[in-house]
């Protein structure tokens, strides 16, 4: 080594330091490899436009058209057509039970669509929005879902309205969590100042946790709250 390497390698800034490591060596050769790459001139907008796919998403929302549409009319089908036949397998349940069911699959259907929006990059919670999508428009056209349910339940399953309108409640109650869910979180982020330890509420794991809780609000009214047996 020669006495102006050894001046290179054995001081710094002044300070004396010890002979250089093959991973020091290593580490300048890789830093000196990538300055030296042609720097790229797409912008972040290029990147989002190439990942972008069109036809994936055409085919995704027709999808979920299809999951709107499609099982309500097989479901209100059954009920209108096939009356005896709905009524004798929800005779196999309680009004608790479906009023559980459908909650739940509706609940999936949100949780699905929620996730599906906080990790863009992920396909299968997309497919878990449109499976758990269909299954409650199914319910939904069996048990008669509309504005006023308890007529059309009633003309059309007389002494089992009540295990229709169940479901319905259901639905219901965790479309009504969901809309409790959205104005509470709201009015967190309007409210509470960024500095207060209440703004750990906003974070995604928080906002989740605090999503399941407003739910089971919900179908605790639902299911001890008198609904079952009034509507």
């Amino acid at each position: 080594m020669t006495g102006e390497d050894a001046a290179r390698h054995g001081r710094d800034d002044g300070r004396e330091r010890g002979p250089v490591t093959p991973d020091e060596e290593r580490s300048d050769e890789l830093f000196e490899a990538a300055a030296k790459q042609p720097q790229s001139d797409l912008s972040l907008a290029d990147v989002e436009r190439r990942r972008f796919h069109p036809l994936a998403w055409i085919g995704f929302f027709a999808l979920v058209l299809a999951a709107v549409v499609a099982p309500y009319g097989v479901g209100r089908d059954l009920a209108m057509n096939h009356t005896g036949w709905v009524m004798a397998h929800m005779d196999m349940f309680e009004p608790r039970g479906i009023a559980l069911a459908s909650w739940a699959v509706t609940l999936f259907a949100f949780t699905g669509l929620g996730m599906a929006v906080v990790q863009t990059k992920r396909w299968v919670w997309r497919f878990v929005f449109v499976i758990a999508l269909a299954a409650e428009q199914f319910l939904a056209g069996v048990c008669l879902l509309r504005s006023n349910f308890w007529y059309a339940t009633y003309v059309v399953y007389g002494r089992n309205a009540q295990l229709a309108n169940a479901g319905d409640l259901g639905i219901i109650a965790a479309g009504a969590g969901v809309a409790a869910f959205a104005l509470l979180f709201v009015a967190i982020l309007v409210l509470i100042r960024k500095d207060s330890p209440l703004n750990v509420l906003t974070r995604s794991w928080a906002a989740f946790s605090l999503f399941f809780v407003v739910e089971m609000i919900a179908l605790a009214i639902v299911l001890f709250g008198g609904l079952l047996t009034t509507v």
